[in-house]
């Protein structure tokens, strides 16, 4: 099944390609324009700026963190993903449109033991205005907060229990965010170039500049968790803990997935069966 976007940072317009993969693949990337294939893991993370980029013997994919965030959320563990470019194309800014691709595709069950890191004891990483961190918890669930110096985005909170259910309709359709004014710094960079109305709700000093509105009153705190559950995919394990995170972004969110695998003393591996979904 494929589809045809723009790219968010590029602004080149790509195509997209998704298709089963066998039985431990995993999430793997494949760039037809390099004939170069990246796994989707936390030690091919070469840039988190702005976005998630994978890289891996000179070639990258960017911003890949929606379209993981839509399948670690339908509880996907292998898959091929085709691009002919160098970045996933932004779609809406949301992970909606990924939903919607892998559920036309369909979810095949494959005959393993899928295997999970359960959080025995606890793992922070602190700075100066923002922290993440994750505790033992019988199921997995991200308290995710945010205090930014916005009229919108000032003293928030979110709990999140995962489910299939739950990311389809709390978390996938919502869309990323940017402000007016950091829009001639980023295209200065080289970023930004395809980002528009269409896929990045925009806020002024005092309001949004989307005419249709928010698609939840609380849309940017839910893209934030939909951030951290893609970044958090790159695990290639799905964790059982409660990640509690303060004004995290996509660096925060990949080191805690890499501090998780350098300490494999605070964490065991446990199968489906041994999870407690109860909440």
């Amino acid at each position: 099944m494929e589809c045809i976007g723009i790219g968010l940072h590029t602004g080149i317009e790509v195509s997209l390609r998704l298709s089963p993969a066998p039985p431990d693949t995993g999430i793997v990337f494949t760039r037809n324009d390099k004939k170069s294939t990246i796994k989707a893991r936390v030690d091919n993370i070469v840039a988190t700026d702005y976005s998630s980029t994978l890289g891996l013997n000179g070639s990258s994919i960017q911003t890949v963190e929606h379209l993981l965030a839509a399948v670690a959320g339908l509880n996907i563990d292998n898959l091929y993903v085709e691009v002919d470019s160098s970045e996933v194309p932004i779609m809406d800014g949301s992970a909606h449109p990924f939903v919607e691709l892998i559920l036309k595709i369909g979810i095949r069950q494959q005959d393993r033991i899928k295997p999970h890191i359960k959080i025995v004891e606890p793992i922070e990483i602190v700075e100066t205005n923002r922290y993440i961190k994750i505790e033992p918890s019988p199921f997995p669930a991200i308290t995710y907060l945010m205090d930014f110096d916005h009229p919108l985005l000032s003293n928030q909170r979110l709990l999140y229990y995962y489910s299939i259910e739950s990311f389809i309709k709390d978390i996938a359709p919502a869309r990323t965010f940017g402000f007016l004014k950091d829009v001639i710094t980023l295209q200065e960079k080289g970023l930004g170039r395809g980002g528009s109305l269409k896929n990045v709700i925009i806020l002024g000093d005092m309001e949004i500049l989307n005419e249709e509105g928010l698609r939840y009153k609380d849309e940017f705190i839910r893209h934030k968790v939909l951030d951290l559950i893609g970044d958090m995919s790159l695990l290639s394990m799905s964790f059982i803990g409660h990640i509690t995170a303060y004004r995290s972004g996509h660096n925060l969110n990949t080191r805690l997935a890499s501090t998780i695998l350098a300490n494999s003393d605070k964490w065991i591996e446990v199968g489906q069966s041994e999870i407690d979904i109860t909440v």
